[in-house]
This record gives C-alpha cells, structure tokens and sequence, in this order.
C-alpha cells in the first residue's frame, strides 16, 4: 500500500485550465471518494494519478516517490473502469490473469491468485466462461477480481457502478466496501452519486469546476458543509435554502422574507439588514397538520404540493411564501395535496450562508 499526495496540482488543455492547483493527501490504506458533477475535473484527476494524463504543473507522490514521469504500468496502481473493459474472447479465469501473463507469472502462482479472488468475489462458478455470459454486476466483479490480482500499491475507481441498474449498484457498493475493509488497499473512487460517496467513503474530496471545495469524512461534510455549493450538493432530498436578510423586531433578530419570519441561531455574528442565505434540510423540520403542536413563535404555514411515501419515511413538497421546499417525517400523518401544514425548523440545525460569497456563517 501507499499514500497518494498531490501537490499544487494542475491541468490544462492548451489554454483551457481544468484542474486549479490542487493539494490532496489521500493516507495509505484510506477510501477516498472524489465527488462532483460532470465536468468538475475528478476523472482527469484519476487519470493522472493513474499515469493516463500529462500533469501540466505540480506533483504527484506515491509515498515520498515523485512519479509524474512514472509511466503507467510502471506505478503499481489498478484501475477499475466504468464500461469494465474486459476482453470479448477470454474466459472470466484468462480476464483475471491477463495481467500476471503479460508479466510471465508461474502459473501455479496465477491459479493461486486468481481462485482466490474469485472466493472473495463470488465468481467460482463463473471462471470459465466468457463475459457476453455474464450480467452487468458480474462482469464488474471480474474488472475488481484482475485489480485484486495485481496486488497494487493503490486502486482507482472510474464511476464503476454508472452502468449498473439502481438494486445492482447498491449490492456492489456494499461489494466494494466489503472488499475494501478486507485487502486495506488505498482507494481513489470517483462518482457524481452523493448517496455512493456518503455510504463507502473515509474522506470525500468534493469538487467543482477543477478546485477542491472541501474535503472531509461524510458526516463532517454533512453536517457543516463550508459553503452553499457543497451544502445543496450533498444530500438527498436537497437541502432547502432560501434567500432572505436579518430583520429585528421586538428586540428578536430573524432571517426575514417578504412576511416570512424565519429562526435564527444565537451563535452567530449577524447584522441586521444582512442579505443571508438560510439553509434547513428535510430532516431538520418538525411537520403536523395542527397549528398547536407547533411552538407558535417558531410556526410556519405551508401548502402541501405533492406527498412522497418511501416507507420508513415520508418526503412532503410544500410551498411556503412562494418558496418551493422539503420536509421528511417519519410519523403517520395523512396528508395530500392542497392540505395546510405547519413547520417548524430545528433551529439547532439551521444553516446559514453569507449572501454575497455563499461561505457558511
């Protein structure tokens, strides 16, 4: 195993810059997810850990070794891809030991490696036939099964699971992890699924538009994300954010819209006349269909669009004061759309954000 580090790291396409001076530790033996929409740069960063892409400026460690001019085969990494990339013609046993072939492995020592990733990864019964044979899942598991083999220093991940349909992808989440936790190989996963990110990860490195918004484990990101990129794009439902500015009345400060009057914090250092961003997500509002069940000074009136049941939970879309948002509750309340209910946001958990640079308050 090794550690990765990037140092002050970029990228560019002619006069096109697509990675801005990066700095990245990832530690030996950790899973780390690069997280961020299309186009943010997290797959070139991949590649050029790999030793696939040129780096325009800056370094790239494996351990204390500098290897920007490493050639590929010659970093010790393996490489899972999106599309598995297997070969047509050979069986799931020759996929698995291509590598070690190229390298003229004793076959003992080949048929050795490969039964034992194939017990790890359940593929036993499936070693001698071709990959046309095969589900999506399976084949993904023999793109793992020839990384394993190779006993790499790291593993690279590039958006495995995209190709998998929604049960699949998560079974072979929890696949990876597993096998993860088992081997303690340094992992690099990239995705754009925040749900993937938040359930494998040790760090999450989030990323957008080539620069690395914040990093940290799933939980910290969560639950103090440092900005609003990173606050709306991590979780699931979104979120709800709504643009206002502190008011005073009574003595009382709020987070002010138009009527709306919403909680505010007592930690924070806020001015009145401040231009804010307030930030609740789903969880974090108590919902009922009767006013007194709500703290009165904290109420808020909503109009139900759409109710969501999911089982455990139940997701209400509202609109309040002409903002569109999200509550979840996990009681049993009939609701259907058109129905008035009353908010209140935990205000222990409120978000704020300043109104001009979007960094969290």
């Amino acid at each position: 195993m090794a550690s990765v580090k990037i140092s002050n790291l970029e990228k560019a396409y002619g006069a096109i810059k697509v990675l801005h001076q990066l700095d990245l530790d990832v530690e030996e033996g950790k899973f780390v997810v690069l997280l961020g929409p299309s186009g943010c740069g997290k797959s070139t960063l991949l590649r050029m850990i790999a030793g696939l892409e040129s780096v325009t400026g800056g370094d790239i460690y494996f351990d204390d070794k500098r290897v920007n001019d490493v050639h590929a085969k010659d970093r010790n990494i393996a490489m899972v891809f999106q599309n598995y990339a297997l070969y047509a013609h050979m069986s799931v046993r020759k996929n698995m030991a291509f590598s070690m072939r190229l390298n003229k492995t004793d076959k003992k020592t080949m048929d050795e490696k490969v039964n034992w990733a194939s017990s790890i990864l359940g593929l036993d019964d499936y070693l001698d036939r071709l990959p046309k044979e095969l589900s999506g899942g399976q084949r993904q598991r023999v793109a793992m099964g020839r990384a394993i083999v190779r006993d790499p220093e790291v593993f690279l991940f590039d958006e495995p699971l995209s190709n998998l349909d929604a049960k699949l992808r998560v079974q072979m989440r929890t696949e990876i992890k597993d096998l993860h936790q088992r081997l303690k190989t340094t992992t690099v996963y990239v995705t754009h699924d925040q749900i993937e990110a938040m359930t494998m990860a040790d760090e999450v490195v989030v990323m957008r538009d080539g620069i690395i918004e914040q990093s940290g484990t799933p939980m910290k990101i969560y639950d103090k994300p440092n900005n609003l990129f990173v606050a709306q794009f991590i979780g699931s439902p979104t979120m709800n954010i709504i643009k206002c500015q502190v008011t005073e009345e009574n003595g009382t400060r709020y987070a002010a819209l138009d009527k709306l009057r919403l909680p505010l914090p007592d930690d924070r250092d806020l001015q009145v006349g401040q231009a804010l961003y307030y930030g609740v997500r789903p969880e974090h509002f108590k919902i009922s269909k009767a006013a007194h069940d709500i703290n009165a000074s904290s109420s808020l009136t909503g109009i139900i669009k759409v109710v969501e049941p999911t089982g455990p939970e139940t997701h209400v879309y509202l609109t309040l004061a002409d903002e569109n948002l999200c509550a979840i509750t996990r009681e049993r309340i009939e609701m259907k759309p058109g129905d008035e209910i009353h908010l209140q946001p935990d205000v222990s958990h409120v978000h704020l954000f300043d109104g001009e640079t979007k960094n969290a308050i």
